[in-house]
């Protein structure tokens, strides 16, 4: 009994030593691991946030009827260049049967008090006549001559302005009727022009439609659209996220979807003080003004969808290393790198980290240029001298 149990111990033994043995065969056979490096690189570092949008002018003239009726004739189409005054289209007036009797009976009273003047003028005049001779013979005073006197010259008065109203209802009359009356020239109703000078773009209406005249009911019938094209703005949104980050004055880079390969400098100065609920995230409307806009070598149509690169930080040829590269002191989070300084020997470095884009980031100092930066998060096997690896 006694030699089965040495026996079986010393088997037991011999297989441990040959486990162990086989074991630390197998490490020594296993190739070292070493750190690849990575050197700084001079460079430039732009931190930005990306809004969308489109490109709209920056103001929008509608031009409406001075009164009502049907388009006679339009002489503009969209992308007509046109300046203040420029004819755009003629109003042939429908006159309404409510107004004409309307206008037709204030001349009918008008005309009755022109006469009641007139009559009233005639009177006057005997009367001072009269007075006129009994003051040369010394019959009446001067005062009752005055008297006389003024109330003739306030008759004559009251004639002119009655025959002024008379005028005026004729005039209103021809209006409601045909849009225009004589005297008015350029100024006539039925001629729309343009208020400002710009580009047409847009003509909602053909020959043929009716339109309403602007008024306390309603905002009238638009007839045209006018921009000054050389004056553009970005319109966009951008997320509740990104609206702390950014403020006016700030760069903007606008980069146009149908205009490839061209990039377009603006400033934000709008940002909306209350946001807007889009799909359940909350969006803040932004404006911003383009810069040295030259429409002669590249004309940006009005409504294009367009992306604006909100530039927060830059900064422009300085010592900038991989994000990656850096680790923070697990105590302190403060980053440092560590740099070779021997085969495979590193030496912890401190830097001072300044604008990142996410990928990379500037270093103000703790680095050189020439230094070889540990690449910590990236393991390489080195090969062994039997070229295994």
């Amino acid at each position: 009994m006694k030699k089965t149990k040495t026996i079986v111990i010393l088997a037991t033994i011999a297989v441990l030593f040959v486990v162990s043995m086989y074991w630390l065969y197998s490490k020594n056979a296993e190739d070292p691991v070493v750190y690849e490096t990575e050197k700084p690189a001079m460079g430039s570092i732009v931190k930005k946030t990306v809004a969308t949008g489109s490109i709209v002018p920056k103001e929008e003239v509608l031009i409406k009827p001075n009164i009502s009726g049907i388009i006679d004739e339009i002489f503009v189409e969209a992308g007509t260049v046109v300046k203040a005054g420029d004819l755009i289209a003629k109003v042939k007036v429908v006159p309404n049967v409510s107004s004409l009797n309307n206008a037709k009976s204030n001349i009918n009273n008008v005309r009755t008090q022109v006469e009641t003047a007139r009559l009233a003028l005639e009177n006057q005049k005997s009367i001072y006549n009269r007075q006129k001779a009994l003051f040369e013979k010394g019959v009446i005073s001067a005062n009752e001559f005055d008297n006389a006197q003024l109330a003739y010259d306030q008759a004559q008065q009251r004639l002119k302005q009655e025959q002024v109203g008379l005028t005026a209802a004729n005039q209103n009359y021809d209006i409601v009727k045909t849009g225009t009356t004589s005297g008015m020239g350029a100024s006539a109703n039925t001629e729309i022009r343009a208020t400002v000078s710009g580009m047409v773009l847009d003509v909602p209406v053909k020959t043929g439609n009716q339109v309403i005249e602007a008024n306390n009911f309603n905002d009238g019938t638009t007839i045209a659209t006018l921009a000054d094209i050389e004056k553009m703005i970005f319109e966009g949104k951008v997320d509740e996220s990104e609206v702390g980050k950014i403020k006016e004055g700030l760069p903007l880079e606008i980069t146009v979807g149908a205009i490839q390969d061209k990039i377009f400098n603006a400033e934000l100065d709008y940002i909306a003080p209350k946001g807007i609920s889009e799909n359940g995230a909350i969006q803040f409307e932004i404006k911003g003004t383009m810069k040295n806009l030259d429409t002669t070598s590249t004309f940006i149509r009005a409504g294009l969808s367009a992306n604006a690169s909100i530039i927060l930080a830059k900064a422009e040829n300085v010592l900038t290393i991989k994000e990656a590269l850096v680790q923070y002191d697990p105590k302190t989070q403060k980053p440092f790198v560590e740099v070779m300084v021997g085969d495979q020997e590193f030496e912890r470095k401190d830097i001072e980290l300044g604008v990142s884009d996410g990928i990379d980031v500037e270093v103000k100092n703790g680095i050189s240029k020439d230094d070889n930066i540990k690449v910590w998060n990236q393991l390489k096997p080195a090969k062994s001298p039997n070229g295994r690896g």
